[in-house]
């Protein structure tokens, strides 16, 4: 637009010599230097307080409307004049608020003022057309500039949620791997350790009998816990059901030598991966804990579809009963996984009446 202005202002001065018509008298050399003197203002002048304060605008402005009167009087009221002073009223909507530009749009009709009055204000309501054309042509400029402004801000900062969203998500992920990484894995290693703790603590009491039954542990666990390392790399490459994930888990509990059954209520639906994750470590926890506190006969995994909004997982024992709620590192971190899904976990255990471990999750 700037360049375009500067190209129309030079051309509208190469015909300033051709003159004019109406009762005005061409003084050429006073035309030409004013003119060029105009022409390097509107080049110069014009890119000079492009973006500057906005009393250098207001002063250009004022010493650029006047001028452009003179050197269109002197030229003889050639179009060339009329042009220069166009190109005024499109950098004046550059460089000043709307109001500002259209009074100087409404004061360059004023030029033929001088004319017969019929001339006048035949000349002047052209004059007026033309310049309320390039005022309003510049406007949609401006706008246009300001709108593809706007959305280049916008797809910025489009940009920077992206980069915010992709950083939480992977913090989200490093905190999911941590938590599977102690619920699953961790607890398997712990039990390895301390069975070869113990092992070589015995070593020098050549018991072979228990010192056999302590590595044939050991051995256990660690087959455990390389099944659970290769239950969730398969998880990652191919997602097994719910329902699936947890009668396997069931019957590895009940392997492990208390009898578990799978209760599945309502019909079952596919729910968000974080949430059968969630819902499969809960189990595993539970079961876990079944296995190593309550001295149960059977447990029970129930798993409730029956609400539309929520899913609903119990592990049930017959155990002694009697456990805190909130015990264990296990179940800290149950619960904080559960709670970055909006849901709750709650745990009741009455001594001699068993536990009853519950998970909501919304899903």
């Amino acid at each position: 637009m700037q360049w375009a202005l500067s190209i129309l202002a030079v051309v509208a001065y190469a015909t300033l010599p051709l003159g004019g018509s109406g009762s005005y008298e061409t003084h050429l050399v006073p035309t030409l230097l004013l003119g060029l003197l105009y022409v390097v203002l509107s080049i110069a002048g014009f890119h000079g307080v492009l973006g500057r304060r906005r009393a250098f605008a207001v002063a250009y402005v004022a010493v650029q409307l006047p001028l452009g009167f003179l050197v269109f009087a002197l030229s003889g009221a050639t179009v060339g004049g009329i042009l220069l002073l166009v190109v005024l009223v499109s950098q004046s909507r550059l460089l000043l608020p709307l109001p500002a530009a259209v009074a100087v749009a409404v004061l360059v009709p004023l030029v033929h003022a001088p004319m017969e009055w019929r001339a006048g204000l035949r000349e002047g309501l052209g004059t007026f057309a033309a310049c309320a054309f390039a005022l309003v042509v510049t406007e949609l400029l401006v706008r246009e500039q300001r709108a593809r402004a706007e959305l280049a801000r916008a797809h910025e900062r489009l940009r920077g949620y992206a980069a915010q969203a992709e950083q939480l998500a992977t913090t989200q992920e490093r905190n999911r791997v941590a938590r599977d990484i102690h619920d699953g894995l961790g607890h398997h290693l712990t039990v390895v350790q301390m069975l070869l703790q113990a092992a070589r603590a015995v070593i020098g009491t050549a018991d072979p009998a228990r010192l056999d039954a302590m590595l044939a542990k050991a051995q256990d666990q660690s087959k455990a816990a390389l099944a659970e390392v290769r239950r969730s790399v398969s998880a990652l490459r191919e997602p097994r059901p719910l329902v699936d994930a947890l009668r396997s888990l069931a019957d590895a509990t009940g392997e492990a030598g208390v009898p578990t059954g799978l209760e599945v209520r309502g019909a079952a639906r596919e729910v968000r991966a974080e949430v059968g994750e969630s819902l499969f470590r809960a189990a595993q926890e539970g079961l876990t804990n079944v296995r190593k506190h309550a001295g149960a006969t059977a447990a029970t995994v129930v798993l409730d579809y029956g609400r539309d909004d929520l899913v609903r997982l119990e592990v049930r024992d017959d155990g002694r009963g009697g456990r805190e709620g909130g015990g264990g590192f296990g179940l800290v971190g149950l619960r904080e996984r559960v709670a970055g899904l909006g849901g709750r976990v709650s745990l009741d255990s009455a001594a001699g009446h068993g536990s009853t471990l519950t998970v909501e999750v919304p899903g």
